[in-house]
Parts: structure tokens; sequence; C-alpha cells
């Protein structure tokens, strides 16, 4: 009789069976034990690209692209009629060449991306530290949202909801309702320095994910920071660097405070992508503390040898 050939999903299925039944005997032969890790594992480990703009007027929008195709597209990681939040950092009514928000050049293209994939929904959303109509008119998050279609999420109280972080610091925390119902969540956030914790980068932008008296986020910051890392865990972080603030941040106001880098950093390692971006800064990854102990949690890696390391440039 002749015998159909079984798929890779059939043949991990009956593997998974028969580890199961040697598993009760409690024999497991070592060659098997690898055969099985070969199979069920993930062939690349995670992964950061970053992309360089060096041409002269290079395209922001087709950089972006470069980045996400390095790695592996967007449709690796958003499935058709998936509903995305991307989360900029908008929080400040500042014109996008201050850099104090991220570049709406780079947040169009990521929305753009998105709908490619096949994205049911794309979404915007921020709580905002300015009024957030101003931000959003101001920094061009309004004129993106507008051109693409994507909705962009007025940060009503409505849309908070307490939820429990079980952090180490915070416990129950009034929690931006859009981010949690997400299928996909893309942090975007732009490269800056920071009066209290150095920088924020991509795992100090979660604190435009939550309500509530947030003043008080700024006490033991670093620990904060973690604790709504380890609670909010994006599908990829991509930090807009194109422009970084160096000095007098988060919030600047002076085109002397603003370098332009020309960088673009994405990754799947949410520690990693903070990592690569502090260095662009002068800081070594492990001596930004927030940095450091997200390493120490196991929210990812600022070691990044450990990582498929890409780079491209246009």
């Amino acid at each position: 009789m002749n015998r159909q050939p079984i798929t890779r999903r059939e043949s991990i299925k009956k593997l998974l069976q028969i580890s199961g039944g040697l598993a009760l005997t409690g024999v497991v032969p070592w060659p098997f034990h690898q055969t099985l890790a070969a199979w069920a594992q993930p062939a690349n480990k995670n992964f950061i690209v970053e992309g360089i703009g060096r041409e002269k007027n290079y395209s922001v929008k087709a950089l972006t692209r470069k980045v996400f195709d390095a790695g592996g597209g967007m449709g690796r990681f958003v499935s058709r009629q998936d509903v995305v939040v991307i989360k900029p950092n908008i929080s400040w009514a500042r014109p996008p060449h201050l850099a104090a928000t991220t570049n709406p050049e780079v947040l169009e293209a990521v929305i753009e991306l998105c709908q490619e994939a096949g994205a049911k929904k794309v979404r915007i959303a921020d709580n905002t530290i300015n009024d957030a109509r101003r931000c959003f008119a101001i920094t061009g998050v309004g004129t993106v949202a507008k051109k693409t279609g994507a909705d962009l999420i007025f940060p009503y109280p409505s849309q908070m909801r307490e939820m429990k972080l079980q952090g180490q610091r915070l416990n129950v925390w009034p929690v931006f309702v859009p981010l949690v119902e997400a299928d996909k969540i893309i942090n975007l956030p732009v490269a800056k320095v920071h009066v209290l914790s150095d920088l924020t980068l991509g795992m100090k932008n979660w604190i435009g994910a939550v309500g509530g008296r947030r003043s008080a986020l700024h006490q033991d910051i670093h620990q904060t920071i973690v604790d709504l890392a380890q609670f909010f865990k994006p599908t990829l972080t991509l930090v807009d660097a194109t422009r970084v603030m160096t000095a007098n941040g988060p919030s600047g106001g002076n085109p002397a405070d603003v370098s332009v880098k020309n960088r673009l950093i994405l990754s799947n390692d949410p520690v990693a992508a903070d990592a690569k971006a502090a260095t662009l800064f002068g800081f070594r990854p492990e001596d930004i503390g927030f940095i450091r102990l997200a390493h120490k949690w196991g929210l990812g890696t600022y070691e990044l040898q450990n990582l498929n390391q890409q780079q491209v440039v246009i």
C-alpha cells in the first residue's frame, strides 16, 4: 500500500508523542533528545539589525523598510487580520527636528509595512505628557494617521484600566487598554538622554503606556522601567535614532541639543535594542541601570554577541 509522506508538523507531533511515552517510563535516549531539540527549536536566535543612512538625503522610509527586510520582513511578525498597536514616543508638543519625539517618517513606514503584511487594523497609542491634541498636530503623527488610515487613539481616562503588573515595585497600575488588547505591539521610541534615567529608549517608552500618577514612577526609576518592561512584551522594538537628543532630555527644545545619527535599531529582544542604542551615546549597556536590571531579570540580553547581528546601509 502506498503511504503519503508525512509533513514536518506531523513528524514533530509523532516525536512529541513518543517522547511523552518514553518520559513516562523514565527512559529517553540522549540522541532522541538531540533530534527533538533540533526540530522543535527555531533556527534563528534573537536578532538585532542596525540600519545606517550614509547617503546624502537618504530616504528614512527606505531605510526603515531595509531594516525590516533584514529582520525577515514584517510578515514574519504580523499575520493577516492582526490588530497591531504601534507605541511611538509623542509625549511632547515638539516638531520632529528637535528629536523629542519619534520621527513621523519612521512611523509612516512601519504602519505601511503592517498594512502590507495584512494587518486588520493599525493603531497608534501614546499617553502624552503635553496636551494630546497639540502633540498629535505638532509631532506630525496626526498627519501620518490621516495619510495612512491608521487609528490614532486619544488617551481619554476611560481608556485606562487598573491591571496587575506584578512587578518588583509596581503591583496594580492603570494601563492604556489598546496596548493590552492588541494582537501585536511594536515599540517605536526615539533615543534621547534623560535627566533621571540617563537615557530614554524602548523600555522607558512604556511609561507612555500607563496612566495614573506618573510622577510617582520616577521614584526608583530604573526598577519602575523594568517592572513595566516585564509587563509589556512587544513583538518588536524599533529604536528611532535618526536624530537623537544629547542634552536637556527628555523634552529638549533647542536644536543645539540634537545630534543627527541616521540610525535605526530593530530587535525582537527589547533589552538588546536598548543596549545597542546606548552605545550611540557613548555608554556601555551595563552602565545604564534599567538595562542592567532587565538583563539580570532575563527580559533580554545586553550581550549582543549572542544575537544574530546584521547591518544595512543606504
